[in-house]
């Protein structure tokens, strides 16, 4: 049986999020359970990415966005550390479920964003792509190094979620901030998307590099 691969999600929230996930389940009903979770987090992705494509006929559905990412981030966040807390982890089923579905939340939210009257949708669509390059690198180093590698530079989904929740907000106060970039009109959530893809894909290109020169050192010994 594959041994059960290290966890590191050391992210700058760290220090508020952990004890606020164990304090929430331990205060967990015993009718709710991980897998339950997992689907409400998945509801959150989607509720999220309804409420952007509802900004095209009341921008006010941004509040909703942003409470679909709070919800997104009480099931997907809580239901690793339920299992833990209640003794009844299945980290094969766990990891398989809870990243098949990470998946599908992504693509809900992006396709919302990029339907919104906020953003172009290849702008989106790019960012999604790199972020699901991210994705297949931190599932194979998972299964190279066993260590499951949850955030990069102090950044992980958490962080992710409260920038978009902030962004939402100043959208809702000051609008998208339209601007000319060469001969188009773009918006800060394209500068947004744009930055993030070559961000992540900078990551993803340089990650590479770095550990398929170690792993080809590492092998010649």
């Amino acid at each position: 049986m594959q041994k059960p691969h290290e966890r590191i999600n050391d992210i700058l929230l760290g220090p508020l999020e952990r004890p606020a996930l164990k304090w929430l389940a331990s205060k967990m009903p015993e009718f709710m359970t991980p897998d339950k979770l997992t689907l409400l987090g998945l509801f959150g992705s989607l509720l999220t990415g309804w409420s952007y494509y509802m900004t095209n006929y009341d921008n006010n559905y941004l509040w909703l966005a942003s409470f679909g990412l709070v919800i997104n981030w009480f099931g997907d966040s809580l239901d690793g550390t339920l299992a833990r807390y209640r003794h009844i982890e299945r980290p094969r089923y766990g990891f398989f479920i809870d990243h098949t579905l990470d998946s599908i939340s992504m693509i809900f939210i992006a396709f919302g964003i990029g339907l919104s009257p906020y953003a172009q949708f290849e702008f989106v669509l790019m960012a999604l792509l790199s972020y699901f390059l991210m994705s297949i690198l931190v599932y194979i180093r998972t299964y190279i190094q066993g260590v499951f590698r949850l955030s990069y530079y102090k950044i992980g989904p958490t962080e992710v979620r409260v920038f978009i929740i902030i962004l939402n907000t100043v959208l809702y106060y000051f609008g998208a901030f339209p601007f000319i970039w060469g001969r188009r009109i773009i918006t800060v959530i394209d500068a947004a998307a744009i930055l993030l893809a070559a961000g992540l894909f900078v990551i993803y290109i340089a990650t590479v590099i770095i550990e398929g020169q170690k792993l080809k050192a590492e092998e010649k010994k």
